[in-house]
């Protein structure tokens, strides 16, 4: 028995908090791929449940949906929506598991693309970025990169296809965004 073909190839951008996904998915945008975004799974969920999006709410419900709905449910939340876009690649933005990588591969081609850079360069990025649900202090950015450890955010970084190490300028980390996409999307 034949397997169904895939619909769509998914480039999984995985990253600790800062790390530079957002370039990649910027890159992809520019070249017309659809980009969506585990963190707003988590911000539409913290909404409606009337929360503010604190480090902390986010974390509490980021936490809790998966408990409640299993350890997919980010994934699984997406896919409707990536499966409605009749692009032939997307990109799935913040990937925190293997089991929103297995959930994604089930009716996808999944490659799985990790972004990489030191604490101190992401805290002093987040810092500057300032968005609500980010880290104000040392300590809140060291209890929110171990919440996202514990989900398994380090295993899909370990078996990653492919590796960005951003350490660089935003400048040059674009050409390199720009570079792996190329790559990812030709095969």
């Amino acid at each position: 028995m034949s397997s169904p073909m895939k619909k769509q190839k998914v480039v999984a951008i995985v990253g600790m908090p800062g790390a530079g996904k957002g370039f990649v998915s910027n890159a992809a945008k520019a070249r017309g791929m659809p980009v969506f975004v585990c963190g707003d799974v988590i911000r539409e969920e913290t909404a409606r449940r009337g929360l503010p999006p604190s480090p902390e709410n986010m974390g509490v419900v980021m936490l809790d949906i998966r408990q409640q709905e299993g350890p997919s449910v980010v994934a699984e939340r997406l896919i409707p929506k990536l499966e409605a876009s009749p692009s032939g690649v997307a990109i799935v933005e913040g990937v925190r598991s293997m089991d929103e990588v297995s959930a994604l591969r089930r009716n996808h081609s999944v490659v799985i693309a990790a972004v990489h850079a030191s604490p101190e360069t992401r805290f002093d990025r987040l810092l500057r970025r300032a968005r609500g649900d980010d880290p104000k202090s040392w300590d809140e950015f060291v209890d929110r990169d171990l919440r996202e450890l514990r989900v398994g955010i380090g295993n899909v970084i370990a078996l990653a296809q492919e590796m960005l190490i951003n350490e660089r300028s935003a400048e040059d980390f674009q050409v390199v965004s720009e570079h792996l996409i190329s790559k990812v999307t030709a095969k």
